[in-house]
């Protein structure tokens, strides 16, 4: 089997090199004003999600409550269960800033454009998928900074809870709200320009990524941590991913799901985005110098989810019945 090389995960190496090589404009006080950027990219992500989402598709997903249950217990509990379980058990073999970002990757919600697209090309319960990923988007903006906030505060540290949740309903469901209300006008446009508007989206978050590092390099953040801490957070990131999708796989057999449900539930309750993690990091952590380092196990883990379920969804698109129900 070929996989083709991703642009955009070449991108996000051409974004890290590149904060790497010229960090200044896109750290604090750069030309950039990052501190702006971040927020007008955070806004027009999500108003152009909330454009491209189907109400109908959402509103026909709602029945499922055992997979429903499944999935945002995985993405909510299961998941910052194992980070806290990973990080007490490794103590002082990764420096703060890299124990704070798997413990971040635990909390994000699932993602939403690939798990739905994987479900569908897999033959899984699209409508499923769709409710599933959308639903954990919006319930991310509220449990995600209350995990990392007591995560951080077990630690010693403090995240101002309410401030974080307004800047993220404000800059994240309200620009989701306002595209969703504007799909009467424009629904028929983003469905033409779809790849357009899928580049807009990727390039914008390719930006955020470049800003995020700019920082991390320009204080020498990465002088602290070897190449050795980098790889074993690679191998936690992997056995991470396998454990919860052994644990969904099994959970849905047990509880005798249909096909298309054990499907939807293994891509939605294993999978957490890059796409809303990024926006939600410089939210969450505004000016962190080690920013760059909270988002290394996402990015990680990211390509790494692609690839092991783009097998699983050419495994189960061959043995497909002829007919599947959704």
């Amino acid at each position: 089997m070929k996989l083709k090389p991703d642009w955009f995960l070449l991108g996000m190496i051409g974004a890290t090199v590149l904060a790497w090589a010229v960090p200044e404009p896109g750290a604090a006080g750069g030309w950039m004003h990052p501190e702006l950027l971040t927020k007008a990219g955070v806004a027009l992500i999500f108003f152009l999600h909330g454009v491209a989402l189907s109400f109908a598709a959402l509103k026909a997903g709602t029945l499922r409550w055992p997979l429903h249950l499944l999935v945002q217990t995985s993405t909510f509990v299961l998941f910052p269960l194992l980070g806290l379980a990973i990080n007490a058990a490794l103590g002082d073999a990764l420096s703060a800033e890299l124990r704070l970002g798997l413990f971040f990757l635990c909390a994000l919600p699932s993602t939403v454009s690939s798990s739905v697209a994987m479900t569908a090309t897999a033959h899984g319960n699209v409508a499923g998928a769709v409710f599933n990923a959308t639903l954990s988007s919006l319930l991310g903006v509220f449990l995600t900074p209350l995990w990392v906030a007591g995560a951080m505060h077990s630690g010693g540290q403090s995240v101002p809870v309410g401030p974080v949740i307004l800047d993220l309903v404000r800059w994240l469901v309200l620009p989701l709200v306002v595209g969703q209300a504007c799909r009467p006008w424009l629904a028929a446009w983003a469905k033409r320009n779809k790849p357009r508007i899928s580049l807009i989206d990727r390039g914008t978050i390719l930006l955020l990524v470049y800003t995020s590092f700019c920082d991390s390099f320009k204080q020498g953040i990465w002088s602290g941590n070897s190449p050795g801490q980098l790889w074993l957070v690679t191998g936690i990131c992997a056995v991470l991913f396998a454990l919860v999708l052994g644990v969904m796989a099994r959970t849905a057999r047990a509880l005798r799901f249909s096909r298309e449900d054990t499907i939807a539930a293994i891509f939605c309750g294993s999978k957490k985005t890059l796409a809303s993690g990024v926006p939600m990091a410089k939210l969450i952590f505004g000016a962190h110098p080690g920013l760059g380092l909270i988002l290394l196990p996402i990015m990680i883990y990211h390509p790494l989810q692609l690839v092991v379920c783009g097998l699983l969804v050419q495994r189960w698109g061959r043995t497909a019945p002829t007919v599947s129900s959704t």
